[in-house]
This record gives C-alpha cells, sequence and structure tokens, in this order.
C-alpha cells in the first residue's frame, strides 16, 4: 500500500508523531517505571532475587522474542492495524498486573505485557519511516528518540510518586489513560501504510525458535542460582541454547524469514546492533541494580528514587532532538562512537552512589553524565538502523534493533547480579561490594559500544547503506519482513 509522505510541520505529521510517541512510551515507560517499584512489590507479594528478576525479565522475554514477528506482521497486515491491536493487548496486560493477587499472576501478565509491546513499538517508528517525508525523517525520529526515551527516563519518577502516593499497583494501572488517547489519536489521525509485495507464509518456525531459545536461556540463569543446577535447570538451559543455535538455519530454509539474510552482510547494519547490544546491557543490568541501591541500600524511598533520575529525563528532553539533527550533518560515526564511552563514564560515577554519600556528591554526577552519554547516542543510532535496510524493509529493521535492545537488557538483568556475585540478594537486603562491580562491568559494556561503532558506522550520512544495490538485491521487498 503505497502511502503519501507528509512535512513533519504539517497537522498529520504532527499527530502522527503523538500517536507514535504515545503508543511506544507506555511499553518504554513500562520498561523502567517496574524499576522503582520492585521493593514494595517483593514486600507485598513476596519474593527474593530471582522473583524480582522475572518480574522485569518476563516482560522483556516475550516483547525481545517476538519483536521481529511484531515488525513482520505490520509489514503484511498494516503497521497502524497492528499497533493498534499492540495497543489493545498491552492495555488489558496492564490491568491484569494491576489487580494481580500474587507475584505468579503478576508474572504472567507481565508476559502477555511484552506480547502487546512487541506488536506496537516496531510499528511506531515503521509508521515514522513509511509517512513522514524523507528530508523530515532525522528530526521525526529525534523527536520520536528523545520523548521516548524520556519516557523511559521519567519512569522511575512517576513510578516512585505512584508507590508511596498510592500502590505499586498504579504503576501498571497508569497506563490504561494513555493507551486510550494512543489509540483514539491513532485511529482518527494516523494513515495506514503495508508492504503491498510480500507472499508466502510466516516466519513462525523461526519465531517459536527464539522464544524457546531466550525462555529456556533465561529460566537456566535467573532459577539455577536459586533452584540449584538440577536436572530442570540444565535441560531448559540446554534447549535453549539448543534452540537459539537452530534459529539461523532455520532462517535460511524460510521464504519470508525474520532477518532478512542480506541485511546481515552489512557491515553497518551489523556493527549499529552490535553498539545496540552493549549499550542496552550495560543500561538495563546497571539502573535494575541502580534502583535497588539507592532503596535498599541508601535508604532512599520510592518517590526520592524516582527524582533522583530526573536530571537525565531534563537532558535528553533536552537534547534529543538536536542530536539527531546534527547527525544528519556530521553523519552519524562520531557521535555514536562518543555517545556510548560517556555514557559508560557516567555508569562508572554511579560507583559513587554508597551508603552515607550524598545525592550531590554520589548520584548526581554519574545521573548527569549517563544521561548526556544517551542523548548523543539514541538518536543516530536509531536513524542509522533504519537507514542500513531499503525502505520496503523499515518494519524489519525496526523489529530486529528493538529486539536486540530488549534482549540486552533481558540477558542483562539475569546475568549481571551473577556476575557481581549478587544472586543470593534478597529484594530487601543490600548490595554490598557487589553493586560496585556491578557498575564497573556495565561500564566497561557500554564503552565497548563506542569503539564497535568507530569500526563498523561509516563516515558517511545515515542512508549510505539504503543506496547500495547488494542491499535491495534480493531484498526486493518481496517477502522480506522488517527491522528497526
Amino acid at each position: 500500500m503505497a502511502t503519501s509522505k507528509v512535512p513533519l510541520a504539517s497537522s498529520t505529521g504532527r499527530w502522527i508523531i503523538l500517536a507514535t510517541v504515545l503508543g511506544s512510551g507506555i511499553a518504554f515507560l513500562d520498561g523502567s517505571v517496574v524499576n522503582v517499584a520492585l521493593p514494595s512489590i517483593s514486600e507485598d507479594l513476596g519474593g527474593g532475587m530471582a522473583v524480582l528478576q522475572w518480574i522485569l525479565d518476563g516482560y522483556l522475554l516475550t516483547l525481545s522474542a517476538l519483536l521481529l514477528l511484531g515488525g513482520a506482521l505490520g509489514d503484511r497486515y498494516g503497521r497502524k492495524r497492528v499497533f493498534m491491536i499492540g495497543l489493545v493487548v498491552f492495555t488489558i496486560a496492564s490491568l491484569g498486573c494491576g489487580i494481580a493477587p500474587d507475584s505468579g499472576t503478576l508474572i504472567v501478565a507481565r508476559l502477555v505485557q511484552g506480547v502487546g509491546g512487541a506488536l506496537l513499538i516496531p510499528g511506531s517508528l515503521a509508521l515514522i519511516d513509511a509517512t513522514i517525508h524523507p528530508d523530515d525523517r532525522g528530526r521525526a525520529i529525534g523527536r520520536w528518540a528523545g520523548f521516548s526515551g524520556v519516557s523511559s527516563a521519567v519512569g522511575p519518577f512517576v513510578g516512585g510518586w505512584l508507590v508511596d502516593a498510592a500502590s505499586w499497583r498504579w504503576v501498571f494501572l497508569i497506563n490504561l489513560p494513555l493507551a486510550a488517547i494512543a489509540l483514539a489519536v491513532t485511529h482518527r489521525h494516523v494513515p495506514e501504510s503495508r508492504t503491498s509485495t510480500i507472499e508466502g507464509p510466516l516466519d513462525l518456525p523461526g519465531a517459536l525458535a527464539v522464544t524457546v531459545g531466550l525462555g529456556g536461556s533465561v529460566f537456566a540463569l535467573i532459577e539455577g542460582p536459586s533452584r540449584g543446577w538440577n536436572a530442570l535447570t540444565i535441560g531448559l538451559g540446554v534447549i535453549g541454547l539448543l534452540s537459539l543455535a537452530a534459529f539461523p538455519l532455520l532462517e535460511r530454509r524460510q521464504r519470508n524469514p525474520l532477518i532478512p539474510p542480506e541485511l546481515l552482510r552489512s557491515r553497518q547494519f551489523v556493527g549499529v546492533n552490535l553498539t545496540t547490544l552493549t549499550v542496552y546491557a550495560a543500561l538495563g543490568g546497571a539502573f535494575f541494580l541502580f534502583t535497588l541501591q539507592l532503596q535498599n541500600s541508601m535508604g532512599y524511598s520510592a518517590l526520592q528514587a524516582g527524582v533522583s533520575t530526573l536530571p537525565m529525563t531534563v537532558i535528553m528532553m533536552l537534547l534529543s532532538s538536536r542530536i539527531g539533527a546534527l547527525a544528519q550533518r556530521t553523519g552519524p560515526r562520531p557521535l555514536m562512537t562518543a555517545g556510548p564511552v560517556v555514557a559508560g563514564a557516567g555508569l562508572a560515577l554511579m560507583t559513587l552512589a554508597q551508603p552515607g554519600t550524598s545525592y550531590l556528591t554520589g548520584v548526581l554526577p554519574g545521573v548527569v553524565v549517563f544521561g548526556l552519554g544517551m542523548s548523543i547516542t539514541v538518536a543516530p543510532l536509531t536513524s542509522t538502523v533504519l537507514a542500513s535496510v531499503d525502505e520496503e524493509h523499515v518494519g524489519a529493521a525496526s523489529g530486529a534493533n528493538n529486539a536486540v535492545a530488549r534482549l540486552a537488557g533481558l540477558l542483562a538483568i539475569a546475568i549481571l547480579p551473577l556476575a557481581a556475585g549478587l544472586d543470593a540478594v534478597g529484594g530487601t537486603g543490600g548490595l554490598g561490594d557487589g553493586y560496585a562491580r556491578a557498575m564497573w562491568i556495565s561500564a566497561a559494556l557500554c564503552a565497548a559500544g563506542g569503539a564497535i561503532s568507530w569500526f563498523t558506522v561509516s563516515r558517511a550520512g545515515t542512508h549510505v547503506d539504503r543506496a547500495q544495490p547488494s542491499l535491495n538485491h534480493g531484498c526486493v521487498g518481496d517477502r522480506l519482513p522488517e527491522k528497526i
């Protein structure tokens, strides 16, 4: 379905940005707002570190496993339609989380939330790329990245206020009115778009392999330390690894693979996704433990913990759109190299957040520097991924890069506590020396993303790969899904 491109400054362009920011924003908000509520959830419903990990990773598991399929569904059946279905599923699951009577029910509802997120997140960027005029696309993506990033950053503040003022349950229930507004705006103002040349079946075997692979692997990583490395944990871990190993083999046999093999031949495409993996692994793991450190070790209330990250929100709101426009002039490599290094320095400074230190000396320096680094990184990274594929496959590109980002957080939350020696710490205990070790590991991961960008991202503008015939040939939009 051909869609006419609209200027960002037009009425339709502004409505599109509002709808996509609201839709993806509630998913990104949910990814961060829950962190600050974890101690209250643990106190109310019970459970130690493993339960807290599942409350976060249950959502990330289905989200990261199904994002690729979500992008492909949008390309095939209509990006607006799939985006709206995702909003409905996400809203129903949010209600389930808000009224969950026990931790098991909450974890199941979080799994369903991830399914909804997998449908709406890739659609948000794909709708922008398919409907906004190319001359305005960089600024549009920068604006989307800024506000969506802010929704993630403001999550701890909103969550802290809701937990202290009412209950942790409102952390989930707040999604209901936001999703209703997003649905109304999308239905009324956003044009439909789809790839009309796709034929053949969906890659359901690939989606199943990723889901089983991640599910088995994450179960072993989280439950192994608490349950012991018995037949169940080892067996599911092996099944997970075998399923992940089978994924690329299955993709070669599919007519419509979730990740078109041609895309993996682009050094820039692979490099940007490796940068995404390292940066978002550092982000997901570090902020999971940073929030626990503030509340469990330093005695912050939920609201105080949320307010402590507010400077990062302000920095991202002020800079992300400007950085997106700057990346169009300078090319993405300088910013994508410097941004993760600066963000890594911020994570290193977060080691100063220790019992007895003040907010100004122990918390604020790391928050400010990290916010600056992420502002420099997010917009050019997103634009470069989208520009690495031909226009017919933006949805698959959106899904893949978002899947990598969520997978990074999923694995970090499962692995980082174990790597830092925190696997035996309960939900209300202090983190001790393991907190600093975790921050240094995260800082190194983040800085590695900058090095990867230097060696893999082109010096030219972000649309360098889109002009390469090798990517268009064989990716002809006849059948291949898209990714972010």
